[in-house]
């Protein structure tokens, strides 16, 4: 069975959300509370879509994927990376990241997409979620 088509058309969609919003943004140093700004959040996207298009690599050359890892614990070992980062900069990784994970997930084959489903990591493949979950945080974000 081929990948659901709702999953790459909802991966598609929030890509384009997040093409839209990083034309409007002007203030990357917008607070989002817990040392997290606007430039932070596209950062963060930035890195886990090419967490996740690593891990699609890596389940396609050798059919697994590494356990769990505490993704609080990254996210606090990257801030202030994330911090150093200016708002294009952000922007422009989040918007080339989230491109090229949706172009990983649609090149699957069907038995591999089956299998990550069935491990129980179908996040893989619903970049969507991430994305959406950010952008509304950047959204209701107050605008100075």
């Amino acid at each position: 069975m081929p990948i659901d088509p709702a999953i790459l058309a909802d991966n598609a969609a929030q890509l384009r959300r997040l093409q839209a919003l990083a034309t409007q943004l002007t203030d990357g140093r917008r607070d989002m509370g817990g040392g997290w700004t606007v430039t932070v959040a596209l950062a963060h996207m930035a890195f886990w879509d090419r967490r996740a298009t690593l891990l699609l690599q890596r389940w396609n050359k050798q059919g697994t994927l590494p356990d769990k890892m505490e993704d609080d614990l990254l996210n606090s070992s990257l801030l202030e990376e994330w911090q150093a980062l200016n708002l294009l900069q952000a922007a422009n990784l989040a918007l080339s990241a989230a491109h090229t994970v949706n172009v990983a997930v649609e090149a699957l084959s069907p038995e591999t997409a089956d299998s990550i489903k069935a491990r129980g990591d179908d996040w893989l493949l619903r970049r969507s979620n991430h994305r959406r979950e950010h952008l509304d945080q950047i959204e209701r974000t107050p605008r100075a």
